[in-house]
């Protein structure tokens, strides 16, 4: 084999070693989440698989209990416009921002007895920071 055969060879495999490495760095790191109205009509076929899945903690479900552990947490993940709802265990460190009815996006693992296995709950900006809108009378909104 030429020395010019041989380059052209190796830089190939290379390029090709690179690619493979970054399509499946990409795959693996690519973050999706299903909304509670996505998961609902699948979560027989998703039992004992790891999820995410963005919901709004119901109001009322929380019930928290300091262990040694952390904080243990149970909730019911709600749908943003439905009544239907899925149990949460959570056990670890809150997020600052965790509160009912706000909402969240829940990585865990569904179990065979209908309860989410929450490894990670993220929570969202809350509602404050949206634009807020123009008072009846016609005049600007105050700043605060």
């Amino acid at each position: 084999m030429t020395r010019k055969r041989r380059f052209v060879v190796g830089a190939a495999l290379l390029v090709g070693a690179v690619t493979y490495l970054v399509y499946a760095g990409v795959r693996e790191t690519s973050v999706y989440y299903l909304t509670l109205e996505e998961f609902l009509p699948k979560r027989d076929s998703l039992q004992g698989e790891g999820v995410r899945i963005a919901g709004r903690v119901r109001t009322g479900s929380v019930d928290k209990t300091t262990t040694s552990a952390g904080t243990e947490l149970r909730f019911v993940l709600g749908d943003f416009n439905k009544d239907d709802g899925v149990p949460v265990h959570y056990t670890g460190i809150l997020p600052d921002m965790f509160a009912e009815g706000r909402d969240v996006i829940v990585e865990g693992k569904y179990m065979h007895d209908g309860v989410l296995r929450a490894q990670t709950i993220m929570t969202s900006c809350p509602s404050k920071y949206e634009a807020e809108a123009a008072k009846p009378n016609g005049a600007p909104p105050s700043a605060g």
